[in-house]
This record gives structure tokens, sequence and C-alpha cells, in this order.
């Protein structure tokens, strides 16, 4: 009888196997059986990131065109990130600060610091892409906010993933397009609308999706209605591409991976790698 050894000699070639070789085969052991609602919630985040791109090109048109004021934009910046403020230590009572051990003390000195530093280097970030063509500035500033998308930390763990590359992007896309503003006023209100919608706006989309999932999903359709809104304003025909995009990506692409999952036929057995599982660290003393 053929036995699965290889320090007896046995009467059968060394690539043989009996009938029993098969009964080890497994299929699919690691395969993740997903819910198309879950799915569809984790796609928010990369639709409130699109949307947070939308916007922020929408607000640069409208500065730039002069139908928005800087003090306007300013203004209602700062109510809203007041208000996010408020709610960010709301979500979870305070405890994120009781752990991290910030104040706000600490936070209102970073915000101003962050504040003076961009409004005293204004006039050079108005003046800093002087000798560059406007074609240059929108094709750098398109590339630059590509490559936050591709970056930007959706939460899934891969090599490709960095959040400081791709915040970094953002803020020099921003410093590229406001300085094709009138003055220097518009690039300062746009560098720091820019760290708002692209630094702080994430890290309070994290939070409530941690602690009120059902509160970020109203957060998100509301913030996609907003960037639609905007964006219909400037162009109807974009404004139905932008749509069709989020709904590709929140509807179909959902329901092509749970699709797709019942096609996944991995299998595991005897032929497969030997996995070492005991600790061997006593050996390397």
């Amino acid at each position: 009888r053929w036995q699965k050894v290889l320090y007896e000699r046995q009467p059968f070639p060394d690539n043989y196997v009996d009938q029993r070789f098969l009964e080890e085969l497994q299929k699919n052991v690691h395969a993740r059986q997903y819910r198309y609602q879950a799915v569809v919630f984790q796609s928010g985040v990369v639709a409130q990131q699109l949307c947070s791109v939308c916007v922020f090109v929408v607000t640069w048109w409208y500065m730039d065109a002069g139908v928005l004021s800087p003090q306007g934009l300013f203004g209602t910046a700062l109510v809203s990130s007041l208000l996010g403020y408020v709610l960010f230590d709301a979500v979870d009572g305070g405890a994120g600060r009781w752990e991290s051990g910030r104040t706000r003390w600490a936070d209102l000195k970073s915000t101003l610091v962050f504040t003076a530093f961009t409004y005293g280097f204004s006039p050079v970030l108005k003046t800093l892409t002087e000798s560059i063509s406007t074609d240059t500035i929108y094709a750098m500033s398109a590339l630059m906010l590509l490559g936050h998308l591709i970056f930007f930390d959706y939460g899934a763990n891969a090599a490709i993933v960095s959040s400081t590359l791709s915040l970094n992007m953002a803020i020099f896309a921003s410093v590229c397009l406001a300085s094709r503003l009138p003055r220097s006023l518009h690039a300062f209100v746009m560098v720091t609308f820019a760290m708002q919608i692209f630094a702080l706006w994430p890290m309070l989309q994290k939070k409530l999706k941690a602690q009120t999932p059902r509160c970020y999903v109203g957060v998100t359709v509301l913030f996609a209605l907003a960037a639609l809104a905007g964006l219909a304003t400037i162009s109807s025909v974009g404004a139905i591409l932008f749509t069709s995009l989020l709904l590709a990506i929140c509807g179909l692409c959902p329901y092509c991976l749970i699709r797709l999952q019942l096609l996944k036929d991995n299998i595991h057995g005897p032929w497969d790698e030997a996995e070492i599982k005991e600790d061997l660290s006593r050996f390397l003393m």
C-alpha cells in the first residue's frame, strides 16, 4: 500500500499518488463572503473623496470667475470648521481627545500658526508660478489631484496607500491653482480651504464612519448632492458624467464584486508549501 512518506522505499514511481490524494482537497478556504449593503457602505469613502475634489475645483472656479468672494468663502469655511470641530468631539464624547492627550489650546495654537504662516506667505504663493504657463499649471493640478485620489487611505492595507503623499499632492495642486487667482487674499483663502477639505474633513468622516454609521451615510449623501449641485451650475454634462461615476462606484462596482466572488475557485491541499506555525524564535538565541 502506498504511503505518503519519503523515508521508505516503495514499489511506486516518485510521482505516484493514489485515489486518496484528493481527499484533502479544499476549495475557497480563505474566500470572504461579502454582503452588497456592506460593500456599498464601504464604497462611500471613495465617493466622498471624489466629491471633495469636485467641491474644491468648483470652489476654485467660482473664485476665479469672481462669483465667490474670498471673504465669503473664508467665513463659510470658518463656521464649517467650528461646527466640525464640535461634532468631532461630540461623536465619541471626547474619548479620542482624552486618549491622545491633546488639548483644545494646542489645537487653537496650531490653527493660529498655520493661518498666520499661510497669510504671510500668500504673496509668495500668488507669484510662485508666474513663469509657468496656465496650461501647464492646469495639467499639473489635474495630475496631482489624480495622485491624491490614488494614494489616499481608503482603509485598505496596501503598499500604495500613503496618507502623507496624498495630502501633499492635494496641497500642491491647491497652491498651483491658487497662484492663478486674482489677488493674494484669494490664494490665502484657497490654500486654507484646501487644508480644511483635504486634511480635516477626512478625519471627521473616519470618526463618523466608526461611531455613527447612519449619520455617516446621511452626510455622504448630502455631500454628494452638494457637489453635484455645484458642478451642475458650471456644466450640466459634467454633472451627468459625475453622477454616473458615483453611481458606478457605489452601485455597479459592488454588484460586480459580489458576482465575481461566485466565480472564485481557489484550491488548497497537500501539494501546498509547508507552513511552519511553531514558534522557532528559541533557535535564534
